[in-house]
């Protein structure tokens, strides 16, 4: 994982004025673009206000980063700054974890073919992909199974409970591997979140599907699920071994 430590210098009586610049103007930009509020801390002397920002690699900071800065909170987010220059300074730290070996720089992101019980998608529109509907999913945290990290996502995204049945396609660019599962709704309500601007079951086919995935790169994702063929997947642990879980594609 990749941090950033930002130091903000403000004049005590401003505490409470910059705290809800924050939640106003630059957390939500953040977040919608995909960065992770690790936390925020006010000294108790209450002028300065530390924030660090996760992400899954220096290459995912940069464009998240890019995001922001093209975003149009995000700009009036720079413009609320350069008014409160005269009692804020900024300073930024990047940080990488130590008390574990060196990781890959690859990421692990995993998605899911998620049908309702009249055989719709499930569809996502994100505001940093805002040109295309895609699969739901995201990133794998430390410790996490790959099923649990993929019905924690779609939970968080959409709103909906899934029962995943197994992988139908890995794919890789060098950067990011991306793993694809099969599901079906089982329970939630349909909702938005700060990473999804709309949501939604559809009725898509190999014949329709270019007009909802507008990126090539998920198109062979989806037509491949379609197909419903399955890999094993398993989920275990370790010292001792424990089957935690097994997928073989049975629904």
């Amino acid at each position: 994982m990749f941090y950033n430590r930002e130091i903000y210098k403000i004049l005590p009586e401003k505490a409470e004025e910059f705290c809800d610049f924050f939640e106003q103007y630059i957390m939500p930009v953040q977040i919608k673009n995909g960065s992770k509020l690790v936390g925020k801390w006010l000294t108790e002397s209450r002028d300065e206000v530390m924030v660090i920002w996760e992400y899954p690699s220096i290459e995912e900071y940069r464009k998240i980063i890019e995001r922001v800065s093209n975003d149009q909170i995000g700009r009036k987010h720079q413009e609320q700054l350069k008014k409160n220059q005269p009692y804020l300074i900024k300073t930024e730290q990047f940080l990488t974890k130590r008390d574990k070996p060196e990781r890959s720089n690859q990421n692990i992101t995993v998605s899911g073919y998620i049908v309702n019980d009249v055989g719709e998608m499930l569809l996502v529109r994100t505001y940093w992909r805002s040109d295309t509907w895609e699969l739901p999913g995201g990133g794998v945290e430390d410790g996490e199974t790959l099923d649990h990290a993929l019905c924690r996502e779609i939970f968080e995204e959409t709103g909906i409970i899934v029962k995943l049945f197994g992988i139908t396609g890995v794919y890789s660019n060098g950067e990011t591997i991306a793993i694809i599962f099969r599901g079906k709704r089982t329970g939630g309500e349909l909702r938005t979140s700060e990473e999804t601007k709309e949501v939604g079951f559809f009725p898509v086919d190999p014949v329709n599907l270019s007009t909802y995935v507008k990126r090539g790169k998920f198109i062979p994702r989806v037509l491949d699920a379609m197909n419903g063929q399955y890999i094993p997947y398993e989920a275990f642990q370790v010292r001792p071994y424990k089957l935690v879980k097994r997928y073989d594609g049975e629904i």
